[in-house]
């Protein structure tokens, strides 16, 4: 600021120093530019369930907890006006829906905007940014709001073609997994399950976009039935706000205040990579990253919760990747897991995050066991699936929180193989069998059950569906006959299985780490940090397989590059393909507890 400049004026020989004269306005503050800073974040991904692998794949690949975290940090950071939402087509189950719709309305109520910018949107898009206050889309993009669809793959026939025959036993009317194999059309009780859970579902997305765009029901369910939207015919239905490019958002955020200055901090939240790599420290931090060598952080003796993932199909023995890039949840692993967190004494309580169809019943029964043992408290929360098997282990929790998409039930069993001696003759492979014992070839691949064979099966799978129910009676505080007419391998959504006792209540993960916290004793404000369980092993183990079993490495690398070709695949393509993998869980586990069918938003 310059100085002021003064008057001196002589009056009868006095001196006057006077205020400042003509000077006076040179003293006010210059009026300040307005910045609005918006944190731009972009979703794109699948978002895994669990700690991220270590070294740098883990950096690269951004898991759930992250992705959270991100939106959670904005929501706090109060040099922010606002957020830009850039969804770049996540690959979100319903479970993740939610959990992103939660985190947006968490910034929301910070009293930050939240502006969705896509390039055009599907159904689930589309979902996430009606969440957000408002939704732009440039001029060339589109909407596909098509509703929900069930489409349902039957190999009977192609199985008479090459001479295979399925053998599959399932207790539960509604028990669907077997018939893929079995029949070539849906059984009336499968058509019926399926009719109910796409009327939730359709209601769910009805009621998201009605809320979220304060719209008519009518008017949206109409909408739905023309599908496919142009920006300029989503801006006149009101679905979006804005027709705009991604140039644009700066003008459109400053509006008439021309003199704003507007900034947009990208990738806000996300971790930067160090990517030095010069000389011989480059070169071996290089090498520590894709091992994922890390420096082991100090134990902390502050409370903790810990946050046991529970991913993927469940089988004995340890976890590990299957041919498609997915998580395989080994029954060993998982006990460790939850080991660990029982013998911490920092760990005041569990919470069991189970996205899991289920799979091995032996392999689930252990796991449930394991969590009966624990004397602290275990809040189970689910996540996109938590069926069957899924369901089994989240019995030994305290509480059950579900989201209110979630695919979860189905309790009963399923139980068979896959003959192949007609398939053998077809190729020129003939069998000799000899055999002591009645039902020695009940486990055998090549010939069908006989009928003593047969009834052994089911025998035993009525058995392990009478442990299953009355678990699960017990577990609910049901009456046995009552949760019998709950089960018969029936798949509900979260919003349905509420109503129907099978959880407790509705909720995100953190709404479970909430009550996790409440149930130990400590209080909302009660700074806990989350120990995540398992964890995750390196790259180089995911694909050549635990480095201590020398008779897998072979094997594990041939699956590791299939799962390679198989991710370049279009999904429709390969949907079929990873629904035959039940086929692999059957070669090795001769009794399932697992959900037959994946639902994807789309």
């Amino acid at each position: 600021m310059r100085l002021a400049q003064w008057s001196l004026i002589i009056l009868t020989g006095t001196w006057l120093l006077l205020a400042p004269a003509l000077g006076v306005a040179d003293d006010e503050p210059a009026a300040e530019k307005v910045t609005k800073s918006f944190a731009h974040i972009e979703l794109k991904g699948s978002y895994p369930e669990g700690a991220g692998a270590p070294g740098l794949f883990g950096d690269i690949i951004e898991t759930l907890t992250v992705g959270l975290k991100r939106l959670d940090k904005a929501a706090k950071d109060d040099d922010l006006s606002g957020v830009i939402l850039h969804i770049n087509g996540p690959d979100l189950g319903w479970a993740k829906l939610n959990e992103f719709r939660q985190a947006v309305k968490r910034v929301r109520d910070s009293g930050k905007t939240v502006i969705a910018w896509m390039e055009s949107g599907t159904t689930r898009d589309y979902l996430l940014a009606t969440a957000c206050d408002q939704v732009v889309l440039p001029e060339s993009g589109m909407l596909m709001l098509l509703g929900v669809r069930a489409e349902v793959t039957f190999y009977k026939n192609l199985f008479d073609m090459i001479g295979v025959q399925p053998q599959m036993m399932a207790i539960g009317e509604y028990k669907a997994a077997g018939e893929p194999y079995m029949r070539t059309e849906m059984s009336p009780a499968f058509r019926e399950e399926m009719e109910a859970l796409l009327d939730d579902h359709y209601r769910q997305i009805v009621g998201m976009i009605a809320e979220g765009r304060k719209l008519d029901e009518e008017k949206v369910k109409a909408i739905i039935d023309v599908g496919l939207c142009t920006a300029a015919d989503a801006k006149e239905l009101g679905l979006i706000d804005h027709v705009a490019y991604e140039d644009e958002l700066k003008a459109m955020v400053r509006g008439d205040d021309e003199e704003a200055e507007v900034k947009f901090v990208m990738s806000y939240g996300k971790k930067k990579l160090d990517t030095d790599f010069s000389g011989l420290n480059g070169m071996i931090t290089l090498m520590n990253m894709m091992m994922g060598i890390e420096d082991q952080p100090r134990k902390s003796k502050a409370d903790k919760i810990a946050i046991i993932n529970a991913v993927g199909p469940i089988m004995t023995g340890s976890s590990q990747s299957d041919m498609f890039g997915g998580e395989v949840m080994g029954s060993t692993t998982m006990i460790k897991a939850i080991r660990q967190a029982r013998d911490d004494d920092t760990v005041k309580a569990i919470v069991l995050r189970i996205d899991s169809p289920g799979g091995s019943a032996l392999a689930s029964d252990l796991m449930w066991r394991e969590l009966q043992l624990v004397d602290k408290p275990i809040i189970a929360s689910m996540g996109d699936v938590a069926a069957s098997g899924g369901y089994y282990i989240a019995m030994g929790a305290d509480k059950i929180l579900a989201e209110p998409g979630t695919l979860t039930g189905s309790i009963g069993v399923v139980g068979g193989k896959l003959a192949l001696e007609k398939l053998y003759a077809k190729i020129g492979i003939t069998t000799t069998v000899l055999q002591r014992g009645k039902n020695s070839g009940v486990m055998s691949l090549t010939t069908p059950f006989s009928e003593s064979e047969q009834a052994a099966m089911k025998k035993l799978l009525l058995d392990i569906y009478e442990q299953f129910t009355t678990k699960a009676a017990e577990g609910r505080k049901m009456e046995v006959e009552k949760l019998r007419e709950l089960a018969k391998g029936r798949v509900y959504t979260g919003a349905q299985a509420k109503e129907l006792g099978l959880v407790d209540e509705l909720g995100t993960l953190d709404d479970a780490i909430a009550a996790a916290k409440s149930a130990a004793g400590l209080g909302p404000k009660d700074r806990v940090e989350r120990l995540m369980l398992p964890k995750s092993v390196s790259p180089f183990e995911q694909l050549l397989g635990p480095l201590n079993e020398e008779t897998r490495v072979s094997s594990s690398w041939q699956a590791g590059m299939l799962s390679i070709w198989l991710k370049q695949l279009p999904t429709e393509w390969t949907g079929p393909l990873r629904d035959l993998s039940v086929m692999d869980l059957l070669s090795r586990e001769k009794f399932l507890t697992v959900v037959p069918y994946r639902i994807d938003v789309r």
